[in-house]
């Protein structure tokens, strides 16, 4: 499960409690999580685990930032992949004991600049200010790779390569912070203001080169039946302005 906790369930009423139930809900062996921020001085990662102790659900964890993770098994050995640097992103890598079988698996919050989606509806990419949309292919890609992302996902599968020779299974599970190939297609190019653009964005196509599969798509391989919007841009508790 790849889970964005909104900034530690802090921006509506009951957002904590609300984690907790969800996580259990979902029943998962394994969650990465976004938005860890440790406020307070507390532990966020501790916390959570006590928390969900309390509840009769044992996870494993370690201190982080920005990232998180927790696994119903043992965490035998932790690494950082790619460390965050001035907010660029980061990787970090769990080594997991699976009742004998090793998990090697990866939390991931790459560079939230040169968003170029943004820039395709009409919003700059870094400052989110009204812009006329780019639809020039060329221009789409290449503003796309002026971020680091691509740099954070060779990080990864280079230490993933390495995983994989010890025959350790490899999740990646994160905010990748740009859309993935598979749902910009033929089928859906004139859907969610897409403009008709077929896109090979660069992370997922990376992924895809290296023989990883993407979960959600492996279920619902149709981007117009089953499109995967997440984006809480209509919760009555906050003002959309917020949200958008």
């Amino acid at each position: 499960m790849q889970f964005n906790i909104w900034q530690e369930g802090t921006k509506v009423p009951g957002g904590y409690e609300a984690i907790i139930d969800q996580i259990i809900a979902a029943d998962a062996d394994f969650i990465t999580l976004r938005e860890v921020r440790n406020y307070n001085n507390t532990r966020f990662c501790d916390r959570i685990v006590q928390s969900l102790k309390e509840r009769g659900q044992p996870f494993y964890s370690f201190y982080s930032y920005d990232f998180g993770l927790l696994s119903r098994y043992p965490i035998v050995d932790s690494l950082t992949v790619y460390p965050c640097i001035d907010d660029h992103g980061s990787a970090y890598r769990a080594l997991i004991n699976m009742n004998g079988q090793e998990i090697a698996l990866y939390t991931v919050h790459l560079d939230y600049l040169n968003c170029t989606y943004y820039d395709i509806k009409g919003y700059d990419g870094s400052t989110w200010k009204k812009r006329e949309p780019l639809l020039n292919i060329d221009s789409i890609l290449s503003d796309n790779v002026k971020s680091r992302r691509d740099d954070g996902m060779k990080a990864i599968i280079e230490q993933a390569t390495e995983d994989r020779r010890n025959e350790r299974i490899i999740l990646i599970g994160g905010d990748f912070k740009e859309p993935s190939h598979l749902n910009w297609i033929e089928s859906s190019k004139d859907l969610y203001e897409h403009h008709g653009l077929v896109i090979p964005w660069t992370v997922s196509k990376m992924l895809e080169a290296e023989g990883y599969m993407d979960a959600c798509w492996e279920i619902y391989p149709n981007p117009v039946s089953h499109p995967g919007i997440t984006f809480p841009s209509n919760n009555e508790l906050i003002d959309v302005q917020k949200l958008t």
